[in-house]
């Protein structure tokens, strides 16, 4: 049951404006995406990517989108800026080579996830990375902690490297 939720977000999430109706041209998708869902967060519907990084290298980073103190139904801040396209090709080079890891699930539930995802041109180059409770490490292999922390330092690489 988990999987399909956490998919159905990831589609919602992606898209900017999503479920806004809108006349004008759609906006363009994101190149890469990087969400998270905090523990307890499943059901808040004021989730938002916590970069977002497109073709030409703009990006927008919501710094408080995943802070406990910002109230459920506001919009996060947005920050707009810039991925350098070295950071970019690494970053989609990684998110392939992790494409089919495994990365686990923990004992427990409900302890969040973090995403990210590769929306390209050729829909059938798409890559969905989902980690689940990605905190916790209760029950995983060793090569499974391996793939987890690269997920983490891929997603700290994308936000570190984001410049206003």
């Amino acid at each position: 049951m988990r999987l399909p939720i956490i998919g159905l977000l990831v589609c919602a999430l992606a898209l900017p404006g999503a479920g806004a109706l809108s006349h004008a041209d759609p906006a363009p998708l994101p190149l890469i995406s990087v969400t998270t869902i905090p523990a307890g967060w499943s059901t808040r519907t004021d989730l938002r990517p916590v970069l977002q990084v497109f073709d030409d290298g703009t990006a927008v980073y919501r710094p408080d989108a995943v802070s406990k103190d910002r109230k459920a139904e506001t919009t996060p801040k947005e920050e707009r800026g810039k991925v350098a396209a070295d950071v970019i090709s690494a970053a989609r080079a990684e998110i392939d080579a992790l494409q089919e890891t495994d990365f686990g699930i923990p004992a427990g539930e409900g302890k969040g996830a973090q995403i990210v995802d590769l929306l390209t041109e050729d829909p059938a180059e798409d890559a969905h990375l989902v980690v689940y409770s990605p905190d916790a490490a209760d029950g995983l292999n060793p090569e499974q902690q391996a793939a987890r922390k690269r997920f983490t330092d891929l997603t700290k690489k994308l936000v570190d490297a984001f410049e206003k």
